[in-house]
């Protein structure tokens, strides 16, 4: 081999084994670009994330807390609704079954007041009438329907009852029956035959209208509904038909031996 071949083959070397160094070291080598195309997110994409994860459930956070009110207000009025239809409904069957007799009007009479509101008056009542089980076999009762002062300074329509020949019990007198809660009225109306009129006050207690017309309003005016508006009120009237009268004097049996006067046969039957 003569001399310029060997000084040949030696810059082929030389090239070669500079370009194989070239190639190894760009294998050990990342360019800038491929770091700025690698798929971690940066910190603005995961605080964007995080954002938007943070209003969707701020979001559902409050439907639920809207649906949740709007439950329990429907439930509430559902259940004033239903106790004002149970208080309109006791009422009704307890005058149903009035009975007077004027010769014990201690016992039998019939009152109706105005200012308080109050409804006073004896009946026979059956026995699925409320609290008829403390009661026992004294199905003939004083009914007295008024308005108390309830737990949260409201008004409440409450039902006391005792036996014609007893007292008012201590736990009758503090614990009566709650008909209705939060009671904006509660108004008793006789028809006077002789007025021609609805009266507010019964001052004839030896006798019973034959025409009674009650009215109840329920509404709480410190709670409001779901839109934020204040609660509805209730309102209902019934006119009720009495259909018995007071029992004359004249027609009664002295000293028959049971409240009334009336003749212990005539019980029987």
């Amino acid at each position: 081999m003569n001399p310029g071949e060997k000084l040949r083959n030696a810059e082929c070397g030389t090239r070669s084994g500079s370009g194989g160094k070239s190639a190894r070291s760009h294998l050990f080598r990342t360019p800038h670009s491929a770091l700025r195309n690698s798929p971690a997110f940066t910190l603005i994409e995961v605080m964007i994330a995080v954002t938007i994860f943070s209003l969707v459930v701020a979001a559902i956070y409050s439907s639920w807390a809207l649906i949740l009110r709007a439950s329990q207000v429907s439930q509430r009025a559902a259940a004033e609704v239903q106790r004002q239809r149970v208080a309109i409904h006791t009422i009704e069957d307890s005058l149903t079954c009035i009975e007077s007799f004027q010769a014990d009007l201690q016992y039998y009479s019939f009152i109706v007041n105005d200012d308080p509101p109050e409804l006073d008056f004896t009946a026979r009542l059956p026995d699925n009438f409320p609290r008829n089980g403390k009661f026992g076999d004294l199905n003939v009762r004083q009914l007295m329907f008024s308005i108390a002062a309830g737990p949260d300074s409201e008004k409440d329509l409450v039902l006391r009852q005792k036996p014609i020949l007893l007292d008012l019990d201590p736990d009758e007198q503090q614990h009566p029956l709650v008909l209705a809660r939060y009671v904006q009225t509660f108004k008793v109306e006789c028809w006077d035959t002789n007025q021609a009129e609805w009266v507010t006050e019964w001052i004839k207690t030896n006798s019973i209208p034959p025409l009674i017309r009650v009215s109840l309003v329920l509404g709480d005016n410190n709670k409001y509904n779901a839109s934020g508006g204040p609660a509805p009120v209730r309102s209902v009237t019934r006119i009720i038909a009495v259909p018995s009268q007071s029992m004359p004097a004249a027609v009664q049996v002295p000293g028959g031996g049971v409240p009334g006067g009336m003749p212990a046969i005539n019980l029987q039957k």
